[in-house]
């Protein structure tokens, strides 16, 4: 496939304007000679930075430009930068300095030469603050490696790189930018590895991101891991559950039942069957199960008369 650019280096901002042009130059520094596309996409940023971004475009034919009405955060930015790449190999990055526009030709090469799909940074030494940034980050990704089966120490490091065909086929939405290795794995790209990077102190400005991205992180997780199981055969997981807590809770009926009925043929002391809370338990253990499955039902149904239930990445044809 022929391609514009070698390079398509998407940058998402929220209110950036003082951190932009040192970036713009540091880039140009970092990749002067090279064939690349220069994506800058404004989340509804307030500040002025289109105003910067427009006077790059000005000057470069090769700096686009994508703004959004409002803040639609880091997912949906993410995705029109990725609509909009035509680079070989697309390098994703941050707006706040943080991020090293140096590490882009190693990234590069790596996808090109050792023919990754693709390369996640990896801050080994980062310069956060330890309490509310590096341990919370080490137990996401501690959580995250044990759930996808990806072994990156740092899955929502900014700085990537991938092959335009892995962008191409994910989509991301919601809060999912945190798990792209994961999204790119479930669409079939399991070539996947991570590289250290360097990691500066935030220049300007102050984080956009609070404490609360770990418990969403959390349920963005468990979601793509139900979707990238389940989605297809959702009777799978639902039926299975409902089968398993139905028949726990007959079983456990039953056995009250058995056990009354032979105590009171031999004519021991026995307990009435609505006075044990057990038998209760044993009830509701049923209609759950029962809508579980029925759940269960209503996906298969839904999955059914979905317009892209077959839907596959198909990865070459003869």
């Amino acid at each position: 496939m022929e391609y514009k650019y070698d390079l398509s280096i998407i940058i998402c901002l929220f209110n950036e304007k003082e951190s932009l042009p040192e970036l713009y130059d540091w880039i140009r520094r970092s990749l002067e000679g090279r064939n690349y596309e220069l994506i800058f996409v404004d989340d509804g940023s307030t500040d002025g930075s289109w105003d910067c971004i427009l006077s790059f475009a000005r000057e470069n034919p090769d700096v686009r430009g994508i703004r959004f009405r409002r803040n639609y955060g880091k997912s949906a930015a993410l995705y029109e930068g990725f609509r909009t790449a035509k680079g070989k190999v697309v390098v994703t990055m941050d707006a706040d300095l943080q991020d090293s526009p140096e590490e882009i030709p190693e990234l590069y090469r790596m996808i090109t030469e050792e023919g990754w799909d693709l390369v996640s940074g990896w801050k080994q030494h980062r310069k956060d603050n330890k309490l509310t940034k590096n341990l919370p980050s080490k137990l996401y990704n501690a959580t995250a490696r044990k759930v996808t089966g990806l072994k990156l120490h740092d899955m929502n490091c900014g700085l990537k790189a991938y092959k335009n065909e892995v962008v191409k086929a994910i989509e991301v939405y919601g809060d999912m930018h945190r798990y792209i290795p994961y999204l790119a794995k479930n669409a079939g790209y399991t070539r996947i590895t991570e590289m250290p990077v360097h990691h500066q102190k935030r220049k300007y400005g102050k984080s956009k991101f609070g404490l609360d991205r770990f418990v969403h992180g959390f349920l963005d997780l468990m979601s793509l891991w139900f979707l990238g199981k389940f989605s297809k055969k959702p009777m799978h997981f639902f039926g299975a559950t409902g089968l398993l807590t139905f028949l726990a809770g007959g079983i456990m009926a039953l056995w009250i039942i058995i056990r009354k009925l032979i105590y009171q043929a031999q004519g021991l002391s026995f307990r009435h069957i609505t006075n044990q809370p057990l038998f209760y338990l044993s009830l509701v253990m049923v209609v759950i199960g029962c809508m579980f499955f029925c759940t269960g039902f209503i996906c298969e149904m839904v999955s059914r008369n979905s317009t892209r239930r077959n839907e596959y990445n198909i990865k070459e044809r003869l």
